[in-house]
């Protein structure tokens, strides 16, 4: 759309150059060909305005200088568009000198072209050709524009540096709340769990399933306690953990019996950190899942860097047969949002030939 404006100005401006010029009668007839294309080619130029203001700037300049020379009484509308422009753009010094040459050679070309039989004249022309009045206004204007460009700028980072602040505060004020209130009842909890099996063992008693189920509930409350505040301190001066640490996952799947490996395939380009972190967790979540519920001895990691996108698989050779749905729970319910809030696909579910099998493609933009 700001073409299509940049245009509909730059034919504007021709159009009010033509007019003006068509209105009065030229000096030198048989230059009017040229005095026309250069008027023409002045006004269109505006249309660059906005990619390349000091070339815009110049072509003006030299386009303006160029039809009075050639006898055409027409204002420099075309060249105080360009200001204007160029000030709004920040070349506030090149619009500065560039008028100033301007000013010192309009007068010079309008004299030496013939045009004025005299300096007093030749002045005359040019400042009714480049009025200073018009020519600060312009310049005013852009940088006024300018100013309130950057406002409104540095007013929208304010508001996202604030509201992100405030999330900030947030997380960890919960983080605080789940951490007073619920960490030291678990780790009780636990603990009067832990001995409870421990004295029944020491006796030769039978261990009760309810208070073994205590005992594990614990464990997992615990676990599951750590990673959600983890999760809520995660911020730009405790970033979380990313591609880079998945060999920590698997080294510690294997410190607990399993039989891990970690394939990585393609060449690795810079990844969104959102992906990095995405790919990360799916991999974290269904490690954890293999070690609490599949009864696995085997699992693998692959990770495949393609053009465009991240895959992720994770198999495992657990109890799971084809033709069982998957229980949805917290984990794979929170891969999936995960996954799809990044545009990306995720499969989990039963493999053919046994065990389960989690598929993830993360999209990725490459930089040039």
């Amino acid at each position: 759309m700001s073409r299509v404006w940049d245009w509909v100005i730059a034919v504007g401006v021709t159009v009010v150059l033509l007019v003006t010029e068509l209105s009065g009668e030229d000096s030198t007839p048989s230059l009017g060909a040229l005095g026309y294309v250069v008027l023409v080619t002045g006004g269109l130029a505006l249309a660059a305005h906005r990619r390349a203001p000091i070339t815009v700037l110049a072509v003006t300049g030299l386009c303006a200088l160029g039809y009075q020379a050639v006898g055409f009484d027409v204002p420099a509308v075309a060249y105080l568009v360009a200001v204007y422009a160029a000030v709004r753009a920040g070349h506030r010094i090149v619009a500065v000198a560039g008028s100033v040459l301007m000013i010192a050679a309009l007068p010079l070309v309008i004299l030496a072209s013939a045009n004025a039989t005299s300096i007093s004249e030749a002045f005359t022309q040019s400042r009714d050709a480049l009025q200073l009045a018009w020519l600060i206004a312009a310049g005013a204007a852009g940088e006024a524009l300018r100013q309130a460009e950057r406002r409104a700028d540095e007013a929208e980072r304010t508001r996202e540096e604030t509201a992100r602040r405030r999330a900030d505060e947030e997380r960890l004020h919960i983080a605080r709340e789940l951490h007073d209130s619920l960490t030291h009842q678990i780790s009780v909890i636990k603990v009067q769990a832990e001995v409870a099996v421990h004295l029944a063992t020491k006796r030769g008693e039978p261990v009760p399933e309810s208070l073994l189920a205590i005992r594990e509930a614990g464990r997992e409350a615990t676990r599951e306690l750590r990673a959600t505040l983890e999760a809520l301190r995660d911020d730009e001066t405790n970033p979380p953990h990313g591609l880079d640490r998945i060999s920590d996952l698997v080294k510690r799947a294997q410190a607990s019996g399993l039989d891990a490996t970690l394939t990585i395939e393609g060449q690795r380009h810079d990844l969104p950190a959102a992906v990095d972190r995405t790919a990360y967790r799916i991999v974290q979540e269904s490690l954890t899942n293999i070690a609490r519920h599949a009864a696995a001895t085997t699992a693998s990691v692959r990770i495949d860097h393609r053009p465009g996108a991240l895959a992720i698989q994770v198999d495992d050779d657990g109890e799971a047969t084809p033709g069982t749905e998957p229980i949805p729970g917290v984990g794979l319910l929170g891969m999936r949002e995960r996954v799809t809030a990044l545009g990306g696909r995720l499969h989990a579910g039963p493999r053919s030939a046994g065990g389960f099998s989690v598929r993830a493609e993360l999209p990725v933009e490459r930089t040039p």
